[in-house]
């Protein structure tokens, strides 16, 4: 297989159709999105991993049952900040571009999604409750470094009550899992099975 290198012939020779997949959110020039679109598509159709929800269609719906439950309760906003810092750690690029496409949806500003991953050198873009939700879901992903630390736990209780630091530790154990998920069977980030 070949790959063309001159952008100019690239763009091109991609900007007949971007009907191949929906790719929410990459709304650019349209040659370039249509590129990417194309590329997207071939990925997809190389994948040579197994179908997770096919194999195993049980286990598929349990983790989206438990997705469903864990968000009860938790803002919107909130529930992307958390899978969206979740996937950043996890170099999870397919969940990262759902999951960004859905706060945008969700009214989520660029500004804040950009600061995301550096949330801590720009904490006034987040409330102090949205900054401890980070901080307990980076010490949850992470906890094979640094466990849990005492310090972390208690900043989220003191903007969280039981009920809803349940459903915020919930809501990262889901997200963690749909990471592994992805990153273990391949998924291309730009898909979104959920539209299928």
């Amino acid at each position: 297989m070949t790959t063309n290198t001159n952008p100019n012939t690239a763009a091109a020779s991609t900007s007949t159709s971007t009907s191949a997949v929906s790719t929410p959110g990459t709304t650019t020039t349209p040659g370039i999105t249509t590129g990417i679109t194309t590329k997207i598509a071939a990925a997809e159709a190389a994948r040579t991993r197994l179908d997770f929800a096919k194999a195993a269609p049980k286990v598929f719906r349990a983790i989206i049952g438990l997705d469903a439950a864990a968000r009860q309760g938790l803002g919107p906003a909130l529930v992307e900040l958390i899978q969206i810092r979740a996937s950043h750690l996890n170099h999870c690029a397919y969940c990262l571009h759902m999951h960004t496409n859905d706060a945008r949806k969700a009214g989520e500003s660029e500004d804040r999604l950009h600061m995301v991953a550096v949330w801590r050198e720009a904490r006034h873009f987040f409330t102090p409750r949205e900054q401890a939700a980070l901080a307990l879901t980076e010490a949850v992903t992470l906890v094979a470094e640094d466990g849990v630390p005492d310090t972390v736990y208690a900043e989220a209780a003191t903007h969280f009550d039981d009920q809803e630091l349940a459903q915020a530790l919930s809501l990262i154990l889901t997200i963690n899992t749909w990471n592994r998920v992805a990153l273990a069977t391949g998924k291309v980030a730009g898909t979104d099975e959920r539209a299928a």
